[in-house]
């Protein structure tokens, strides 16, 4: 695909996310990722605990330790997907990969876990350690431990088998500035693989598709294709999984953080053809859609061709594409050019597609 550097067209309405949700309780759609998640974080969570971390609006924090040489990257995460195990994965693998991916968004190394457990009165226990072994081989395969972590048991009827939450501690290097937060007028614009795998793949475990596939989902930890691209292209500018709310939301998320304005080329946005059918039967956008082995990268033009062939090496980057270019004017805007030459606004997931997908 060849782009031209030429800026968006100004369209009319607001750039960046304004909080407009207003409930009594909490409902389905505060857990999206999307729009209501974004605005219950800065209504509720931000505006009670919020500090300088937290609002750089990354999946994890940086922090500063004296004496150490380096920076920490800290991340945490609770996983209530339903089912529990399906197509390529499970809540084990889930919880470790995605952790482990979270803290290497900002370029950081993973080192360690803590996992806690809730788990549901009358939860097989043969269902546990199935679980458990999937947490050890995903650990084994991303080169972290877990270091720390709790159990506990409720009454049945007062969960949903087993939730999972995670924790994930990594270094990051000194003078290594990644987040979302600094995408440049100029960049390029990278997705590792092929979109809404994951999301269709819980869905079809669930029985809900009302047809065979062989879809399955993409959940894998990423950090060692990160490295390597990061050895080879010290000057990344973002990384962003894009997981509930999918691509769309994400690359939303990163032209506010960044106020910068993002266009998206249609046609070179990779879909399988099995999610595509899906999609199109029940009416969902696979630029929603959550992935759980999925790497954005925004990084300078000239490194566009380097990049790609270090991804493409990784078993998890081989339908790597460049997507699109980052832009100064218009911030906060995320444009789609479509395949039938008209221009698109890309805004944030508004309530949920599917939930408990993570």
């Amino acid at each position: 695909m060849t782009e031209k550097q030429t800026p968006p067209t100004s369209m009319q309405g607001p750039t960046c996310p304004i909080p407009h949700h207003h409930t009594e309780t909490v409902v389905i759609g505060h857990g999206s990722g999307g729009q209501m998640t974004s605005d219950l974080i800065k209504n509720n969570f931000q505006s009670r605990i919020g500090n300088a971390y937290l609002a750089e609006g990354n999946d994890a924090a940086r922090l500063d330790f004296d004496g150490f040489n380096g920076q920490i990257a800290i991340s945490t995460d609770s996983h209530v997907v339903s089912p529990i195990f399906y197509p390529g994965g499970d809540i084990g693998r889930l919880s470790v990969c995605g952790t482990v991916n979270d803290v290497a968004m900002l370029g950081a190394e993973p080192k360690y876990l803590t996992a806690g457990f809730i788990l549901e009165e009358g939860f097989p226990i043969e269902s546990l350690n199935r679980v458990i072994d999937s947490m050890a081989q995903a650990c084994i395969e991303a080169g972290i431990q877990i270091v720390a972590g709790d159990t506990k048991v409720v009454e049945k009827g007062k969960a949903d088998g087993i939730f999972i939450n995670t924790a994930g501690f990594g270094v990051i290097p000194n003078n290594r500035q990644i987040g979302g937060q600094f995408a440049q007028p100029g960049d390029a614009v990278i997705i590792s693989g092929t979109l809404g795998d994951h999301g269709i793949a819980v869905l079809q475990a669930r029985g809900e598709l009302g047809f065979e596939s062989e879809i399955t989902s993409d959940v894998a930890p990423l950090n060692h294709m990160i490295a390597d691209l990061l050895d080879a292209i010290p000057n990344v500018h973002v990384l962003r999984d894009p997981t509930r709310g999918g691509l769309g939301t994400s690359l939303k998320e990163i032209a506010c953080q960044s106020e910068v304005s993002i266009r998206l080329e249609e046609e070179s946005l990779p879909v399988k053809p099995d999610v595509r059918t899906a999609c199109e039967l029940l009416g969902f956008d696979p630029i929603y859609l959550a992935n759980e082995g999925k790497l954005i990268v925004i990084l300078p033009e000239e490194n566009i061709e380097k990049a790609l062939n270090i991804i493409k090496k990784s078993p998890y980057g081989v339908n790597a594409m460049r997507i699109g270019s980052v832009f100064g004017e218009d911030p906060g805007m995320v444009l789609l050019n479509t395949a039938f030459g008209s221009t698109r606004i890309i805004d944030m997931l508004s309530g949920e597609i599917l939930p408990r997908i993570c």
